[in-house]
């Protein structure tokens, strides 16, 4: 157990004292016990938050420094919604309370889901879905249950880009659709040929994200949307990439059905480890019926929960994770409407910014402008050093910065994504600049270096292969 707390462990040393016990208690019964004590160390109080604050400082968080994809999982989030969501009137709740005693939550869900819908170009949502993914399967369900209403269950397929998020074709399947892949087109958009070409009586819905994965913003997106509806499909607008466009346009206005939001990545909280996330779906008044539900509604009593008429179901307990609600409201009322644009022009001018300082030197192979978000390829450095995208990424670990997403999206050869946010300064954005000018120096002086990166971090560079191959699921 070397580098545990029970390494510091010694018999009879203790870091608490209890109370003695002044009422009476029943002992537990003989068969009920232990055979012997449990395994817990024992250690000073000094000794034990030295320890778990040493692990703390071999995590890296993004109030640790420069999170190069920051807004899919690491964007700073301010900590006046840690503050909200921690008041005892929302953490002291019941989620089973007669509804007249949880007025005041369930405000707070109705002007949640009204700032949402306002944001979106959206007529009605729902608050129930887990997270990103979670939302694209309710949405597609919806599409499901709607087509099927109205006489439509021959359209059957749901058209995917080839740049899109790996849970967009994920989703459609669980969702009993057939996928079909839409090629992009030179300029990394849709191509709107092969998109004709696809679309037909079939078509189920096209599910899009813009600006798209490859940080460009679909143009044709007025035209994309006339060709889905002239055929009868429905379109789907995932929510990723919202950052580059809130408060500036909306999905509602492009022509877009029904979408999801990553409250967890878009709207203030911290998502790094896997949760807790939330992914509402917001729709057309004419999906509105299907809905998850319970859903929040007003009336001239207050605010009640209420069953859509055509309903897909509940996807998940209760009103969802209700404390990132609670985060995403307090993000939003602090920024105002002017501060959710201003939020969305500095994530872009941010990205613009670093994009500017390493095109010449790292190939950007589409487009002269980004939105929040852009995509370089180290195909040819590494067919010249042998040194590529995931070695570059293992070196920023050595220079204090976390790596951003490597080999996605799929399309672009040795990719790395970058997304700087926009809550990081001009003199961060400077030195992530260059740190990546120095590593590509690197590359081609002294490649053996970026190899055995990292050197300096608390764990190497692991087995990749072998561990997808063989995962070790328990210690």
């Amino acid at each position: 157990m070397k580098g545990t707390i029970f390494e510091k462990s010694r018999p009879g040393r203790s870091g608490f004292t209890l109370p003695a016990f002044d009422c009476e208690y029943e002992r537990i019964p003989e068969q009920l016990l232990r055979g012997g004590p449990p395994l817990l160390p024992e250690v000073a109080e000094v000794d034990l938050v030295r320890h778990y604050t040493a692990l703390s400082r071999e995590s890296f968080g993004v109030d640790c420094g420069f999170y190069p994809l920051g807004s899919c999982t690491m964007k700073y989030n301010p900590k006046i919604g840690e503050d909200a969501a921690a008041l005892s009137g929302f953490t002291d709740i019941h989620p089973l309370q007669p509804e007249d005693s949880a007025q005041g939550c369930l405000e707070a869900l109705g002007t949640l889901g009204g700032y949402l819908c306002e944001i979106t170009g959206m007529d009605a949502i729902s608050l129930q879905p887990a997270a990103g993914a979670h939302g694209e399967f309710t949405g597609l369900s919806m599409i499901k249950a709607y087509l099927g209403a109205t006489g439509h269950e021959e359209k059957k397929k749901v058209l995917v880009p080839d740049s899109a998020h790996g849970t967009n074709p994920a989703s459609a399947v669980m969702a009993g659709f057939t996928v079909v892949s839409i090629p992009s087109a030179a300029d990394g958009t849709v191509d709107l040929d092969a998109l004709r070409g696809a679309l037909g009586e079939d078509t189920a819905a096209l599910m899009l994200t813009n600006p798209n994965t490859l940080g460009l913003f679909e143009k044709n997106i007025a035209a994309v949307a006339g060709m889905v509806h002239e055929v009868g499909g429905l379109l789907y607008y995932d929510g990723a990439n919202l950052n580059a466009v809130m408060g500036i346009t909306r999905p509602g206005d492009m022509g877009f059905d029904v979408m999801h939001l990553n409250l967890h990545k878009t709207f203030a909280t911290p998502h790094g480890g896997g949760g807790p996330g939330s992914g509402p779906v917001a729709c057309k008044s004419f999906l509105a019926p299907y809905l998850p539900g319970p859903v929040v509604d007003r009336t001239t009593q207050g605010f009640c929960l209420r069953q859509p008429k055509h309903s897909v179901g509940r996807v998940k307990a209760f009103n969802g994770n209700f404390l990132v609600c609670v985060r995403a409201l307090a993000y939003l009322m602090t920024l105002g409407a002017a501060g959710v644009r201003e939020a969305a022009e500095n994530a872009v001018l941010n990205a613009n910014y670093l994009l500017a300082k390493l095109r010449g030197t790292y190939d950007a192979p589409y487009g002269g402008r980004c939105m929040h978000e852009f995509v370089l390829s180290l195909e040819q450095l590494k067919k010249s050093t042998g040194i590529g995208a995931t070695d570059i990424a293992k070196g920023l670990i050595d220079l204090g910065m976390h790596p951003p997403t490597v080999h996605f999206p799929l399309i672009v050869r040795e990719a790395m994504m970058i997304e700087p946010t926009e809550t990081e300064s001009r003199e961060t954005l400077d030195a992530a600049a260059e740190a990546m000018l120095r590593l590509y120096e690197t590359a081609r002086t002294d490649p053996g270096a970026l190899r055995a990166a990292p050197s300096g971090s608390p764990v190497g560079r692991p087995d990749e292969a072998a561990a997808a191959r063989n995962p070790v699921l328990r210690g």
